[in-house]
């Protein structure tokens, strides 16, 4: 199997039929879905508000379907072209500022204004705030891999793509309303209309009821809140915009989406717009409704408050593959998504990856990197886990590479960065998020006098192993004198070293830290935390 190069081929697409992982079972809902309607091309859809710098669920959601998308090709044997349209809502009007963006002041004079007429907050480099949130997110995407077309709501306004479903919506204009005004309030069903002008005079988004319409000519009039004039302008060419549940629907119908998923808090806007798309004469697409990603106080994640983790927070400490195995990971369950659960993904993303080169087809289609990647994963023969690397840069205060690879190349001789870049990489990860996150937070306590004990006899006996890097014998004594000095349960004997030797509640296999970290060293810290100079 390690010469496979790809899993688009026969032995695959047999496979797929039973297999069960998340991404199959949604996939199989747009299998369905051709055997009543079939068509030439199938279109999956993600959306993008840019009105706050993009975040991780925005990743998220493209991950995803892309991993869906996968799914179906393998399904249909690969013989049904399909694409990923990301689709940004560029048009909406501007309706708060973000905490998270400079020059607030400046922005707050475009409050009302189409998100692509908003000026950059950090530089000229980008002709609107849209502009660079979309540039943002594409560059993110494309560094990433993915295969997508990317969309702006502005373009496609402006350039006449979605005015013949423009006509339409102002066709069944009556429908549509019956639609959404039972879900409004008495006061703001007084106001709404599923068309948005654009001011003539002063280019914002206006919220306003439409007084008259003319099908026919294809236009909508209002009065214009401020001059109390009636203005009539065509539904086409960008003059209008439509509300967002009825732009949903109207991309939905315009663009023939076959597929979208969305997050929990969407439930019932899906239902809404889906009904909207009936109205117009379409049929709404397959879903899959996520659960949402929450801070570290259980709070959901924010575009405008900044809160939670960003793309670029992850990728500073991380791998992008370990992003995407987050993501994976029962996408229908709430997650914590803050910088603690790092270090967790990184290690199982290679753990799954390197499992790989050992399985048959079917197993490999239950592999969350097998998703991630999109085709066969890579192996990684990687000598240290991150949590092993992360216990040695705390145990050393190592901020320098050359420091560390010291360290590794007693443990592993043979490696060196030059032939293990993922290694390397790791390393670099470390020492940031070492620097970042654990140096800040570390707390030692000194020892109790039955920790104290049992640290001493450690350190005299950790002279009696043979193999100073044989982990598992390492492991074995550390075992053996934790149960002699009758630690109730034992892992409170674990909890002591990491507490008093590393300063933290807890880390990785401590044989394998010691026998990385050295027996020499070790012994040393532990002279140190019994002399009471790492408190």
């Amino acid at each position: 199997m390690a010469n496979t190069p790809t899993i688009f081929d026969a032995q695959f697409f047999a496979a797929a039929t039973n297999a069960r992982a998340w991404p199959f079972e949604e996939a199989k809902k747009i299998v369905k879905r051709l055997e009543k309607s079939p068509k030439d091309e199938v279109l999956f859809q993600t959306g993008y508000g840019p009105s706050g710098l993009p975040h991780i669920g925005t990743f998220g959601e493209v991950a995803r379907t892309s991993m869906v998308r996968n799914a179906f090709r393998l399904l249909t044997g690969d013989k049904i072209p399909s694409k990923i349209i990301c689709y940004s809502d560029d048009m909406d009007g501007f309706r708060k500022v973000p905490t998270n963006v400079p020059n607030q002041e400046r922005m707050a004079e475009y409050i009302g204004m189409p998100l692509t007429k908003v000026p950059d907050p950090f530089s000229d480099e980008y002709p609107s705030f849209a502009h660079h949130n979309n540039a943002r997110l594409q560059n993110f995407l494309d560094d990433f891999g993915f295969e997508y077309e990317f969309v702006s709501s502005t373009d496609y306004y402006t350039s006449g793509v979605l005015d013949k479903a423009l006509l339409r919506m102002l066709e069944v204009y009556d429908d549509v309303m019956k639609v959404i005004l039972p879900t409004l309030g008495e006061e703001r069903q007084k106001t709404y209309s599923p068309f948005l002008p654009l001011c003539p005079r002063t280019g914002k988004v206006l919220q306003v009821p439409m007084i008259a319409r003319d099908v026919a000519a294809g236009t909508v009039t209002y009065v214009d809140p401020e001059t109390s004039e009636e203005v009539t302008v065509p539904v086409t060419g960008g003059a209008v915009k439509c509300q967002w549940k009825a732009d949903w629907a109207l991309r939905w119908y315009a663009l023939g989406i076959d597929y979208e998923m969305s997050g929990k808090d969407l439930i019932d806007s899906v239902r809404l717009s889906s009904r909207i798309v009936r109205a117009l004469g379409g049929t709404p697409p397959e879903s899959l409704s996520y659960e949402l990603f929450l801070d570290e106080n259980g709070q959901k994640i924010s575009k405008s408050k900044g809160n939670g983790l960003s793309m670029e927070d992850w990728l500073t400490y991380a791998s992008p593959e370990s992003l995407a195995l987050f993501m994976y990971q029962k996408p229908k369950t709430a997650k914590k998504l803050y910088f603690d659960v790092i270090p967790k993904a990184v290690d199982e993303f290679y753990a799954f990856s390197t499992a790989a080169e050992k399985q048959t087809p079917a197993e490999l289609l239950e592999n969350p990197a097998t998703h991630i990647h999109g085709e066969f994963p890579p192996a990684f023969d990687l000598p240290i886990s991150f949590a092993l690397l992360l216990n040695l840069v705390s145990a050393a205060n190592a901020e320098d590479s050359a420091v560390l690879w010291g360290f590794i190349s007693r443990y592993a001789p043979d490696a060196t960065p030059q032939n293990q870049p993922e290694l390397d990489r790791l390393v670099g990860y470390a020492i940031r998020y070492f620097t970042d996150f654990v140096k800040p937070t570390k707390k030692f306590r000194a020892p109790s006098e039955q920790e104290a004990a049992a640290m001493a006899e450690l350190a005299t006996r950790l002279d009696d192993v043979e193999d100073a890097t044989d982990a598992d014998a390492i492991q074995s004594l550390v075992f053996e004198i934790g149960k002699k000095y009758e630690f109730e349960p034992l892992r409170n004997w674990f909890k002591a070293l990491y507490q008093v030797l590393l300063g933290q509640d807890q880390g990785p296999r401590f044989g394998s830290f010691i026998a990385l970290y050295g027996v020499t060293e070790t012994k040393a810290l532990i002279e140190k935390a019994l002399a009471g100079e790492l408190v």
